[in-house]
């Protein structure tokens, strides 16, 4: 999933698997704009508030945070987004700012 992150999470009560890990609220990137949901996931990378990031779920979140499979979490930041091209022309810059609209060239007004 594509997404933008919009905040973080502290929790100092947790199960043990989870110490240690950093927690990001993550919006999901929909063709409409910006989702009214959000979830949760383990930030192995670093990254920060309105990036882009690529979320993965289940077996590759765990191999993403690297715990193996006795972790409490199946959500997981799996990479930073530099870019991304959309089939109508629009680019998905790695903030908000930095996104574009349909680039000249077949099909386009411009």
């Amino acid at each position: 999933m594509l997404g933008t992150v919009v905040g973080t999470v502290w929790s100092t009560v947790k199960d043990p698997s989870l110490t240690g890990v950093r927690f990001l609220v993550v919006q999901p990137f929909t063709l409409e704009g910006a989702s009214a949901e959000t979830v949760i996931a383990v930030d192995p990378l670093g990254a920060g508030i309105g990036e882009r990031v690529l979320v993965v779920y289940g077996r590759a979140a765990r191999h993403m945070i690297g715990r193996g499979q006795d972790i409490g979490f199946q959500t997981a930041v799996a990479a930073i987004v530099d870019r991304t091209e959309l089939a109508d022309g629009r680019t998905i810059g790695p903030v908000a700012g930095q996104d574009t609209g349909p680039q000249g060239g077949p099909g386009s007004d411009a």
